[in-house]
C-alpha cells in the first residue's frame, strides 16, 4: 500500500505539445505550435528557461565582445581618445545581459504565451509520454499530439583532457576570477571569440590548434584575418599542435563540485616534436555534440549510442532517420548547425507543421535548401552565408568568385582609418545567382542579411546590380563585388 508521500510524489499532466528543453529553440517550437489556437503546450526544463544561448553562450559572449569592438574602433579613428577597459564594469554588463542567471522573465514570457513550464529533467517514458524528475518527485506529462526534443548540445571533451576539470564555454562566458594564463584548445568559433575577450581582460592566452588554420570550413582568408588580429592582441596561436596528455596540480573546490585553481600542464606535439605548455587554466573548445544521452530514446526503440555524437544524428528532417510521427528533434539536438538562429528557424517550421496537422490550416511552404548564416564576433568580424568556393566546386557547381578589400568602398573605408578585411561572393555561372558570401571586416555582420536574401531569393546578378546602396555606407561593397564579375554575368 502506497504511503501518503509516495502517492503525492507522482503527478500527471496532459497537453497537446510537450517540449523537452526550454531554450530559444524549445520556446519557439512551443509558441508556433499553439499560437492562435486552443492547443496547449508544456516546456520541460531542468536548468534555466532561456537555455544555453541566454545565459552561457550567445548573450554573455556578445555582451563581453561588443564593448571591446567599440573600443578597438575608437583606437583606429583619429580625433578620439582611446577608451580604457573597466574590467569590473564589463563583467557587470555581462551579468545584466544574463539577468544575473535569473530566468523569471523568461518564465513570465512563456506563461504569457500560454505555455506551461514544468521544472525538472525530462526524458521519454514511452509513446507520447515524458517523465519529469523534479524537486517534488516525478511528473508524467502526456502529449496528445507531439513531443519535441529540443535538448541542445554539450561540449565534446577529448578523453585525454576530461580528467583535468577543464573550463567549457560556460566557464569562459561566466568568468569571475581572471586567470593570469589561459590555454585554449581549439580553433573554431568558441575558441577565437573566447581568446578575444580573455586577452582583453588581461589574460595571457595560448591557443592550441590541431589544424593548420583557424576557422576551418570558412573561406581561408577568414581564418587568416582572425589569426592576424589575435596575434596583434598578444594571443600565442600555435597551429599544427596536438595535445597528447596533461595533468593538473592540486587545486580547490569552488563549491560547484569541480576543482579549479590548480595549474595545468599539457604535453603537446607539433612538427618539431613534443614539449610542455602550462597555464593557470584550460578551456576546451573542441566542438559540441547533441544532448541525447539521457532523454529516454530507448523507450521508443531508438538507441542513444547510435546518435550521440555520430554522423547521423536523430532528425526527422535533416537525415531521414526513422522517427515516429509524433516525435520531433530540433536545434542542436538534431545535429543541425549549432546556431540559435538556425534552430529557431527550424523550430518555427516544425511548430507550424504541428499546428497545421492539428487545425487543418494550410501548411506553409518550406524551401528545400536554405543557407545557414553565421557571424564570428572577433575583431574583425567574420560574416558568412551559403557555400564557400571550395564547397561549391565540390558540389558540382561551375563558379566564379569576386573578391575585394573590405575597405575598398567609401562607406566601409570610413569605418576606421586603417580598415583591414576582405569581401567575397561566390556565383553560380550558369544560373548567375549567388551561392555564398563572406565578409571579414568591422561591422561585417550588418552586410550579411543582404547576402542571405540574395541567396534565398535566387536573385540573378543582373538584378542585384539595380539594388542601389546608399552613399557612403558599407553596402557599397556590393557594387564593388558585382563590378569584379565577368561582364557576361553582369549584363542581362
Amino acid at each position: 500500500m502506497a504511503t501518503d508521500a509516495q502517492s503525492t510524489a507522482r503527478s500527471e499532466l496532459t497537453a497537446d505539445v510537450v517540449v523537452i528543453g526550454g531554450g530559444p529553440v524549445g520556446e519557439n517550437v512551443a509558441q508556433y505550435a499553439i499560437e492562435g489556437t486552443d492547443l496547449t503546450a508544456v516546456i520541460v526544463e531542468g536548468e534555466l528557461v532561456g537555455g544555453e544561448c541566454s545565459y552561457w553562450a550567445c548573450m554573455p559572449s556578445k555582451a563581453l565582445l561588443r564593448p571591446l569592438a567599440v573600443a578597438d574602433t575608437a583606437a583606429h579613428l583619429e580625433g578620439i581618445t582611446t577608451p580604457t577597459l573597466d574590467r569590473d564594469a564589463l563583467l557587470a554588463r555581462r551579468d545584466e545581459w544574463v539577468s544575473h542567471y535569473d530566468d523569471s522573465s523568461q518564465v513570465e514570457w512563456a506563461e504569457g504565451a500560454g505555455i506551461e513550464v514544468v521544472r525538472g529533467h525530462g526524458r521519454l517514458g514511452g509513446e507520447r509520454e515524458v517523465l519529469v524528475e523534479g524537486a517534488d518527485g516525478t511528473t508524467v506529462v502526456r502529449a496528445r499530439r507531439a513531443v519535441v526534443l529540443a535538448t541542445g548540445s554539450v561540449p565534446r571533451i577529448p578523453a585525454e583532457l576530461s580528467a583535468l576539470h577543464p573550463w567549457t564555454s560556460r566557464d569562459a562566458t561566466g568568468v569571475q576570477e581572471i586567470p593570469g594564463e589561459l590555454v585554449i584548445v581549439g580553433g573554431g568559433v568558441v575558441a577565437v571569440e573566447a581568446a578575444t575577450w580573455m586577452a582583453a581582460l588581461g589574460t595571457r592566452v595560448t591557443l592550441l590548434v590541431r589544424g593548420e588554420a583557424l576557422l576551418r570550413g570558412y573561406e581561408p582568408f577568414a581564418g587568416e584575418h582572425v589569426l592576424e588580429a589575435l596575434t596583434a592582441l598578444g594571443v600565442d596561436v600555435q597551429l599544427g599542435t596536438s595535445v597528447v596528455s596533461g595533468e593538473r596540480s592540486e587545486g580547490r573546490d569552488t563549491g560547484t563540485g569541480r576543482v579549479h585553481g590548480g595549474r595545468v600542464s599539457l604535453q603537446v606535439e607539433d612538427a618539431d616534436g613534443g614539449r610542455e605548455v602550462a597555464a593557470d587554466e584550460l578551456l576546451v573548445a573542441t566542438g559540441r555534440i547533441p544532448r541525447l544521452e539521457d532523454v529516454g530514446l530507448e523507450s521508443v526503440g531508438l538507441i542513444a549510442d547510435d546518435v550521440t555524437g555520430a554522423e547521423k544524428p536523430v532528425s526527422d528532417d535533416a537525415t531521414g532517420a526513422p522517427l515516429p510521427d509524433w516525435l520531433h528533434v530540433v536545434g542542436d539536438a538534431s545535429g543541425d548547425a549549432p546556431l540559435t538562429h538556425w534552430g529557431k528557424y527550424r523550430a518555427r517550421v516544425i511548430g507550424q507543421a504541428i499546428r497545421a496537422g492539428a487545425t487543418g490550416e494550410p501548411l506553409e511552404p518550406v524551401l528545400r535548401s536554405v543557407p545557414v548564416p553565421q557571424v564570428v564576433f572577433t575583431d574583425p568580424q567574420v560574416a558568412t552565408v551559403g557555400l564557400t568556393a571550395e564547397q561549391a566546386r565540390e558540389a558540382g557547381h561551375e563558379v566564379v568568385i569576386a573578391q575585394v578589400p573590405f575597405g575598398s568602398a567609401a562607406g566601409s573605408g570610413l569605418l576606421r582609418d586603417d580598415v583591414t578585411g576582405t569581401a567575397q561572393i561566390v556565383v553560380d555561372v550558369p544560373a548567375r545567382t549567388l551561392l555564398g558570401a563572406t565578409f571579414v571586416g568591422p561591422e561585417a555582420s550588418e552586410l550579411l542579411h543582404g547576402a542571405t536574401i540574395a541567396i534565398v531569393g535566387q536573385v540573378p546578378v543582373p538584378v542585384l546590380r539595380h539594388a542601389v546602396p546608399s552613399f557612403p555606407t558599407a553596402s557599397e561593397l556590393w557594387l564593388r563585388l558585382l563590378e569584379e564579375l565577368p561582364r557576361e554575368l553582369r549584363l542581362p
